[in-house]
């Protein structure tokens, strides 16, 4: 049995074709592009306009709407001694997204992913992907850290996987990067090990996964970063 997507009104067309000239305009930008100026009257003229919102046309639940639902979340014990809750960062309309397994100590002071050393590591990967943070979607199996940067217990995922799915359906992008053992066997829903998970493409939610190793244990194993390399390689191709 095969589904077809429902088409979208006047209105979602007309939002969809004005995202998909602001995310040119964003890529011609963060490419040195610099020769968009607008005059004042057309930038007075475009700030009344009354945009329509393609999630709403389309009655799909926005990054928003989850964000709000999560709230300030006491699901599990991890909110005891957090700092900040670490969302998730990136583009709403992301083709890829990248799930780690928990914020460590930098995330959780800042409130955002991926930003200390094994963070930067990760920025520099996007950008040997020609891609940018801005671009694609980053976020964790858990959105609190566990303490002592522990691995997560199976009652903190299970309170917190509905989230991350839910993420994943509003995004809908076109290949997720599992980064690390907990990601890739939490999404995947097996123990196989990551070193047997990785260099191949999984599905989950009918998208595309490749699992591949944690950032951070690049920093411990820089021999590992070749194979990283490659299933990124493939990950290129599969968003061509």
């Amino acid at each position: 049995m095969s589904f077809s997507k429902p088409k979208m009104n006047a209105e979602a067309s007309l939002a969809q074709i004005i995202r998909d000239i602001q995310n040119t305009l964003c890529y011609l930008k963060q490419s040195g592009c610099t020769g968009f100026n607008c005059s004042e009257e057309s930038l007075k003229t475009l700030s009344q306009l009354r945009l329509p919102s393609l999630d709403a046309a389309v009655g799909r639940e926005t990054l928003a709407d989850i964000r709000t639902d999560l709230g300030d979340c006491t699901r599990c014990g991890l909110c005891k001694s957090r700092t900040h809750i670490v969302f998730g960062e990136g583009s709403p309309s992301a083709q890829l997204v990248f799930v780690g397994e928990g914020p460590g100590f930098d995330e959780d002071q800042s409130g955002q992913p991926f930003v200390g050393a094994a963070g930067q590591l990760l920025t520099k990967i996007i950008a040997a992907m020609n891609l940018s943070r801005e671009r694609v979607y980053i976020c964790n199996i858990v959105k609190c850290r566990p303490p002592g940067n522990r691995n997560p217990a199976s009652d903190e995922i299970r309170q917190c996987l509905p989230f991350l799915k839910r993420q994943l359906a509003a995004i809908n992008p076109r290949v997720i990067c599992a980064l690390g053992r907990v990601a890739a066997q939490t999404l995947l829903e097996t123990e196989t090990p990551i070193s047997r998970l990785r260099g191949r493409f999984h599905e989950v939610m009918g998208i595309p996964v490749m699992p591949t190793f944690h950032p951070a244990f690049l920093l411990r194993s820089p021999d590992k970063k070749r194979d990283v390399w490659d299933d990124v390689q493939q990950i290129m191709k599969m968003l061509e």
